[in-house]
């Protein structure tokens, strides 16, 4: 009969009898042992080792990231708004009167912003034009292509982006024209400075003077622009109280404010959003890594159960186990999270370049002390409550009852339930103190908690089931359901980490597939060609006809198109003013500032009534608006209600009769606020105009000539701004994927391991059925149809699992409309379903090489 192993506390007999007579291994003592019983390559302990290199580096590179953002938002505030302040106003400038306030608080920098058509003799393409006056910029600088810093150009100069001069197709020093009126270009922009503050464009940018845009007829009365005015404070000044100060000095005017503490609200909210995101996924990858710890801790002390029983024989007391193996499981942890903050920090810049041009992220190596503690502390604190049962199970037990292990597997040790406790509690209140939105973490490890007790009672709903059912008649059969229930099974392992991994899976296709359908099914499907701001109202049969002669079969629609802002609401006797609110109601937005208004004699295509009347043909009475019946619902509008806009500094007041449910899906043009023509018509204004070609039809042609015989209009193609959602969704996929990725590779991990620890039960398994005349195919069927089983079944449980977190991300976190590709889905479930008989397959070959003799003589 073979030897037993020797041990490293054999090879130090006489210390061990000094330890059992003095009470036990000092852990200086302990720690020598386990170093020299460590191996070098931490064989037996490497999936502890992935699983937390993977999911805290995760979690560093995702605190990194979103830490680093968010710096830098806060950081170069003044820098990315140009100010310390800013006003906007719509279809007209500052009054001296409002210029000479803002100008009380320091220097100020003013111009405008609007959509034109810039053109050459053979190309035009639609742009973003940007007035500004000689202060521009305030704070930060302009670079220009060549690294020459600049400040606003010269009369008849232009500063362009790369894009508006490759759509052009020229390059410095040459013509080009805007509203009729030449321009040279004199520089291509390399680095705009508040450039995120502008917020999302429909055509690249091109800067020009700050009396280019009069001088070249493009404000003239109720042309669609925006006036722009910074201001950087002289001294110390708190920008919430400045714009308080001018809230009530000017309540009517129909500001828009924005600080330097808020210069980017759409990226301080995407960054938010994105970060709540991947900090989820970054827990939930922690999660599924700690079951993957737990196996492996398992596996591994499995290993050693004859080294432990033969320790416990020659005197080792339970503490003296349980300090030598901690030891050695604690270095293990101390490696993989070292190495996962490590990977955390190398893969920031790959992850900043993914978010190149969207966020202000420096594609540098970013170290966030912080971030990385807190993904460190949530690494060690999982391996502590993974490791924590397996580790103390061996305790209470005497030699004998570890050695005949395989046969008779060993109860559960209930002391170790308080350290789990104690570690989850430490996991919850650190991602508690250290979340944006602690009732959202909290809520997710609430239900991953609750994912773990359902995947756990339907690991045991599978052992009752299956030592319930009648026996096969069919040997193979009959062994792979008994290898479900019988003692020792790893049939809980396998579910959670088959439910798991799965469900990422799952998770993974439903994102992406939404997010792609956001992009691809419904825009472009439903989207005109090209939408035309400004057309002048006198001219609108000569616009229809130049349409018509280039594309007869074109379809066209025009509407009024006015700006303005809700001021009041509410009973005629008691209505609400919106300066007085303290915070907007939820589903509110239109009253942020001013929306687009239009008047119609007829409810617009796209638009059903829900309640109320339509005014009639040619009305004449008292004035009359047709309202969203959201936003109706979000302030609590009745019909009979009324609502004041201010619109050009006047206040006009209508009457609310009727409510709208608005397909904004149609990509048409879609009002909140309708008015009768009584209403609001006499104000200056112009026309708002879609185009919709036929398939295949040549679009340039009519883009020229647009540009030619409307110079004033702007032209928006459909197709670019297409392109530019898809390149912004498209970087928000590759963020989604990345991260989700972690996950799915941490299910991977898990799953391998949870095979790998069966293995050594199933040796034994294999071993007894070789002897007893089983061919290897038998025993390969036998592996296949029990793991085909579980997989089978949990495909289902992760499907609809998965499918939930998914709608919960994309709907609730992101705010997409949900578009699942189920073909896709049900395509990459079919992929980790095959995974997974693979892996099971490949987690068999080695048990057919095993020789029995060799084998049996090691049990």
């Amino acid at each position: 009969m073979a030897a037993l192993p020797r041990t490293p506390l054999q090879s130090e007999r006489g210390k061990v009898s000094a330890a059992a007579a003095s009470g036990g291994l000092s852990w200086g003592a302990a720690w020598r042992i386990a170093r020299r019983d460590l191996n070098g390559r931490f064989k037996g302990l490497r999936l502890l080792l992935v699983c937390l290199f993977l999911g805290t580096g995760a979690l560093a590179a995702i605190g990194t990231l979103t830490a680093a953002i968010e710096g830098e938002l806060a950081n170069r505030g003044q820098e990315l708004l140009g100010g310390d302040l800013e006003v906007e106003v719509w279809q007209r400038d500052l009054t001296p009167d409002e210029r000479s306030a803002l100008a009380s608080f320091g220097a100020i920098s003013g111009g405008t912003r609007l959509q034109a058509m810039a053109s050459t003799a053979k190309n035009a393409a639609p742009v973003e034009l940007k007035a500004v006056d000689a202060a521009w910029p305030l704070y930060g600088k302009l670079t220009l292509a060549g690294g020459r810093t600049a400040g606003a150009p010269a009369a008849g100069e232009a500063w362009l982006a790369q894009g508006a001069a490759e759509r052009l197709g020229i390059s410095v020093g040459d013509q080009f024209n805007i509203g009729g009126k030449p321009l040279r270009a004199a520089g291509i922009i390399a680095d705009e400075p508040d450039r995120l503050s502008e917020g999302f464009q429909l055509g690249p940018t091109i800067i020009v003077a700050q009396d280019f845009p009069a001088t070249a007829g493009l404000l003239a009365p109720g042309a669609m622009y925006q006036s722009k005015y910074r201001v950087a404070f002289a001294g110390n000044r708190d920008p919430e109280a400045v714009q308080q100060q001018l809230e009530k000095q000017f309540p009517n005017a129909g500001f828009e404010y924005r600080n330097r503490d808020n210069a980017s609200p759409g990226a301080d909210r995407f960054v938010s959003r994105m970060g709540e995101f991947l900090t989820l996924v970054g827990l939930a990858a922690l999660v599924i890594a700690g079951i993957g710890i737990g196996g492996g801790v398992s596996s591994y002390l499995e290993a050693r159960r004859t080294s432990i029983a033969t320790l416990k024989v020659l005197g080792a007391s339970s503490r003296d186990i349980v300090r030598i193996y901690a030891l050695q499981i604690g270095a293990a942890a101390l490696l993989g999270s070292a190495l996962g903050l490590v990977a955390g920090v190398l893969v920031t810049p790959i992850l900043a370049s993914a978010l190149d041009g969207l966020l202000p992220v420096e594609r540098t190596f970013v170290v966030e002390p912080v971030a990385l503690l807190i993904a460190a502390s949530y690494g060690l604190l999982v391996a502590l409550v993974f490791a924590a049962t397996p580790l103390l199970r061996t305790r209470q037990f005497p030699a004998m009852a570890l050695m005949r292990a395989r046969i008779v597997p060993l109860s559960r040790d209930r002391r170790a339930l308080a350290w789990v406790l104690g570690g989850m509690a430490g996991i919850v209140a650190l991602a508690l103190l250290t979340a944006r939105q602690p009732m959202l973490s909290g809520g997710f490890l609430a239900g991953a908690a609750i994912v773990l007790g359902l995947l756990a009672l339907l690991g045991l709903g599978i052992r009752k089931l299956a030592a319930a059912l009648p026996r096969p008649a069919d040997p193979l059969w009959r062994n792979a359901l008994a290898n479900l229930h019988r003692p020792g099974a790893a049939t809980g392992a396998l579910v959670t980490a088959l439910g798991f991994g799965l469900a990422a899976f799952v998770l993974l296709a439903a994102i992406q597939s939404s997010i792609n359908g956001n992009i691809e099914r419904r825009v472009p499907a439903q989207a005109p060609d090209y939408f035309v701001l400004d057309v002048p109202r006198d001219r609108v049969a000569e616009f229809r006809q130049l349409v018509s002669a280039q594309q007869p079969d074109a379809q066209i629609r025009t509407v009024p198109a006015l700006r303005g802002a809700i001021l009041a609401y509410g009973p005629k006797d008691a209505m609400i003013r919106v300066a007085d609110l303290e915070e907007i109601p939820d589903g509110a937005w239109p009253l942020r500032g001013e929306r687009g208004l239009t008047y119609a004699d007829e409810l617009p295509a796209g638009n059903r009534l829900t309640e109320g009347k339509w005014w009639a043909p040619s009305y004449s009475g008292e004035p009359l608006v047709s309202v969203d019946e959201e936003f109706a619902r979000a302030i609590d509008l009745k019909i009979g209600d009324y609502l004041t806009i201010g619109l050009l500094g006047v206040e006009r007041t209508a009457k609310v009769v009727n409510f709208r449910q608005i397909d904004w899906e149609s990509m048409g043009f879609n009002y909140v606020l309708v008015f009768s023509p009584n209403a609001i018509g006499d104000a200056p204004h112009n026309l708002a105009a879609t185009i919709e070609l036929p398939a295949d039809a040549p679009t340039g042609p009519l883009l020229r000539q647009l540009v030619s015989n409307f110079p004033s209009s702007s032209v928006i193609e459909i197709g670019q701004v297409l392109a530019e959602a898809r390149v912004i969704l498209g970087q928000v996929g590759v963020a989604t994927f990345a991260a989700a990725s972690v996950a799915v590779l941490a299910g991977l991990a898990v799953l391998i391991g949870a095979i790998a620890a069966a293995r050594a039960v199933r040796t034994y398994d294999t071993v007894v059925f070789r002897v007893l005349g089983a061919s290897r195919r038998q025993v390969l069927i036998m592996q296949l149809a029990e793991y085909g089983a579980l997989a089978l079944i949990l495909a289902v449980v992760a499907l609809g699992l998965g499918t939930l977190l998914a709608w919960l991300v994309v709907v609730q976190l992101f705010e997409f409309d949900w578009l699942p590709d189920w073909g896709e889905i049900l395509g990459v479930l079919g992929l980790g379903l095959m995974f997974v008989l693979v892996f099971a397959l490949a987690g068999s070959l080695p048990l057919l090489r095993a020789k029995p003799a060799q084998a049996l003589r090691a049990l």
